[in-house]
């Protein structure tokens, strides 16, 4: 497949229903598909919010079964966040630290993927939701599922939201995926024959183009197709990439 792309298109899957513990995602986003006339076609980039991932997995915490400890009480206090919340940042995170003086808290969740807040989400003013255990896996299993029910060959992203540490606002980066390398690679020979060698991190520019539509404006779409991207095949997931994969 060629690794240059000139040009694509990005579109929502509409009428997606509210997702549930135990849902059956493919057969979900298949329905949608059909019901707005666009069905896959080889070569397509499924890009899905995690947070439907982690409520099809049953990933739900509940705040009232979570301890905070002092340094959770510390931090609660210096960013306004709920005790309990922050004690699940740090239950799922080796490191952190604090963008400014009031937040937010900049994790490196046991995964190997550093997010704001450990990529943990608000579930009402009751429980949260984390991450997919595995999200590469679940991005496999997702990619394989589809694949099934609709005979096209795919890839899949799984993309999470989160802020930086050096400016305000949020933006997307991928956290799991499947059927794309999760790099392109490119190399220049310059007058002096030397060579250099570029790797740029395909699977976050294409969540990047697909969080242009993903849940704005209230809409709440969790599902992106892209068509047209150039990408080579592979199931090495982002954890291949991570500089401090897990162990």
């Amino acid at each position: 497949m060629s690794t240059s792309t000139h040009t694509f298109t990005a579109f929502a899957v509409e009428q997606i229903p509210t997702i549930g513990v135990g849902d059956d995602l493919a057969a979900t986003i298949t329905r949608a598909l059909a019901d707005q006339d666009t069905p896959l076609s080889d070569g397509d980039i499924v890009v899905v919010a995690s947070k439907v991932i982690s409520i099809a997995e049953g990933r739900h915490v509940a705040l009232a079964d979570v301890t905070p400890g002092p340094r959770a009480l510390e931090l609660a206090a210096a960013t306004g966040k709920p005790a309990t919340l922050v004690q699940l940042i740090l239950d799922t995170s080796s490191e952190h630290f604090l963008a400014t003086d009031r937040g937010p808290i900049i994790a490196l969740h046991h995964l190997g993927l550093q997010l704001t807040s450990a990529g943990v989400d608000r579930a009402g003013p009751d429980g949260a939701w984390l991450l997919p255990i595995d999200p590469d896996a679940s991005a496999r299993a997702l990619r394989n599922a589809l694949a099934r029910s609709t005979g096209s060959h795919i890839a899949v992203v799984i993309a999470d939201s989160d802020g930086r540490a050096d400016r305000r606002g949020s933006t997307v980066i991928s956290i799991g995926a499947a059927g794309i390398a999760p790099l392109r690679v490119t190399e220049h020979t310059g007058p002096d024959g030397s060579t250099k060698r570029q790797e740029e991190t395909l699977l976050d520019l294409v969540t990047g183009a697909a969080g242009l539509i993903l849940g704005q404006r209230g809409r709440g779409v969790p599902v992106v197709i892209l068509r047209g991207i150039a990408y080579e095949p592979s199931d090495d997931g982002v954890r291949s990439i991570l500089h401090k994969p897990p162990r």
